[in-house]
C-alpha cells in the first residue's frame, strides 16, 4: 500500500478548531514534514490549492502558500519522493501549467505530478472576478477533461492544435517536454467526478467520514473501481485520513476531545454555506459531503484513526487489505509530531510496510 502525506500548506491543517495546533503555513514546515517523509520511505507528498479561506475565530485555511511554487521549491530538496502540485484549473490555461510541470520536472526528474481542482467554493474565484457561475458545477468535469487533454498533448508531442468547447490551440508548442510520464490526481467523489479521473487520471483521492470504522470506506472505493473498469485504465483508489496517535488510546483520545471543544462554528457554516451553492449536488459528492458536516459539528469531517501506535497501525492494516485501494494520504494534527510518530512507531508495527519498519 501506497502511503502519501497531504502537507500542511494552510493554517490549521486539517482541524477546523481555536484548540487545535495553529500550523502557520511557511516553506521551513512543509520542507521538514517532506524530508522526514522521504527520511520514513513515504511514497509522496502532496499540496493542496486554497485561495480563500474560512470565515470564524480559528483562520482555518486563512493563510495559505501557493501549491506550484511551493512544490518546485521541495523538488531542489528532496531525491525520491513523488511530489504533486494542485492547480486550481479555473485561474490558470493548461499550456501554461503544462509548461510549469516541464521545469518542475527537470528539476526533479520523473517525480512530479499535478492533481486537478474543479473548484467548489465560489468566493474563491469571485473574489479575483474569476467565477463563471452556478452552470460551471454542471460543466467542470468537462472543463477539465479539455484542460487534462490540452497538457497531455504537449507533454507527450510538444505540440497541441486541439479544438474543443472551452480550449481551442493554435500550434500550440511546449518544450523540453518532461522526461517521463506525468501523473495525474483528482478528487472525484461524485459519479460524474469518479467517470473524470477514471478517464483521464492515475489516482482517485477521496474520503469517508467515520472515528476508528473504515466500513464506509469499502463503499466508495467500489465506487471508484466500478469507474475504473468503465475506462479500461489503471486508476487506483487513495484514502484521505487523520492520524492522531499517543502511547495510549486514552491520550490520543484525550487529544481528539480537546480539539472538539474547540470546534469552530462559525467555520464550518461558512463552509456548509459556500458548499451548498451547488444546489444539485450528488448525495456522496464533495459539496454534499461539506455542506452536512455542520449537522455533526465537529473539527474535521474525515476518516480519523485516533488511538495508540499500536492501534493506529492494525487499522492502517484493515485499510490496505480493502480492494482495489491503492494507498492513503495522511493528515496529521500536529504534523511533526505526527510525522515522527508514523516514522519510529506506527509504520513498523504496520504489516503492509513491514519491508520498511524501523
Amino acid at each position: 500500500m501506497k502511503v502519501g502525506v497531504f502537507l500542511p500548506i494552510g493554517s490549521r491543517g486539517w482541524l477546523i478548531s481555536t484548540t487545535s495546533p495553529m500550523t502557520m503555513p511557511s516553506f521551513d514546515l512543509n520542507r521538514t514534514v517532506a524530508q522526514r517523509a522521504e527520511f520514513y520511505g513515504l511514497d509522496f507528498a502532496l499540496s493542496m490549492i486554497k485561495l480563500r479561506g474560512y470565515d470564524g475565530p480559528s483562520e482555518y485555511w486563512v493563510h495559505n502558500l501557493e501549491s506550484f511554487t511551493l512544490m518546485s521549491a521541495l523538488a531542489a530538496v528532496t531525491q525520491r519522493i513523488q511530489l504533486f502540485a494542485s492547480v486550481a484549473a479555473l485561474t490558470m490555461p493548461p499550456a501554461l501549467v503544462a509548461r510549469m510541470t516541464s521545469t518542475i520536472d527537470s528539476v526533479a526528474p520523473g517525480r512530479f505530478g499535478v492533481n486537478i481542482v474543479t473548484g467548489w467554493q465560489p468566493k474563491e474565484y469571485q473574489q479575483m472576478g474569476l467565477w463563471p457561475g452556478e452552470a460551471h458545477f454542471a460543466r467542470r468535469y468537462d472543463f477539465v477533461s479539455e484542460y487534462v487533454q490540452v497538457m497531455r498533448d504537449l507533454w507527450t508531442q510538444g505540440r497541441s492544435d486541439f479544438k474543443g468547447e472551452y480550449f481551442q490551440m493554435d500550434d500550440c508548442v511546449l518544450s523540453p517536454r518532461p522526461s517521463a510520464p506525468i501523473k495525474i490526481v483528482g478528487a472525484g467523489q461524485s459519479d460524474r467526478g469518479m467517470r473524470f479521473v477514471a478517464e483521464y487520471g492515475d489516482y482517485n483521492f477521496v474520503g469517508a467520514p467515520g472515528l476508528n470504522d473504515c466500513s464506509r470506506v469499502v463503499d466508495v472505493v467500489a465506487r471508484v473501481s466500478k469507474a475504473v473498469r468503465r475506462s479500461g485504465r489503471d486508476v487506483g483508489a487513495l484514502l484521505l485520513l487523520m492520524v492522531i496517535a499517543d502511547k495510549t488510546d486514552e491520550a490520543a483520545f484525550a487529544k481528539w476531545e480537546h480539539y472538539k471543544a474547540g470546534t469552530d462554528l462559525v467555520a464550518l457554516q461558512w463552509q456548509a454555506t459556500q458548499a451548498g451553492a451547488d444546489a444539485k449536488a450528488q448525495d456522496g459528492s464533495t459539496a454534499s459531503n461539506l455542506a452536512r458536516v455542520i449537522k455533526d459539528p465537529q473539527p474535521t469531517g474525515i476518516l480519523k484513526l485516533i488511538g495508540s501506535y499500536e492501534s493506529v497501525a492494525r487499522r492502517l492494516d484493515e485499510i490496505a487489505a480493502i480492494p482495489d485501494l491503492k494507498g492513503v494520504m495522511l493528515t496529521f494534527d500536529d504534523f511533526i509530531v505526527g510525522m515522527e510518530q508514523f516514522g519510529e512507531q506506527i509504520q513498523p508495527r504496520m504489516k503492509c510496510r513491514a519491508d520498511l519498519g524501523r
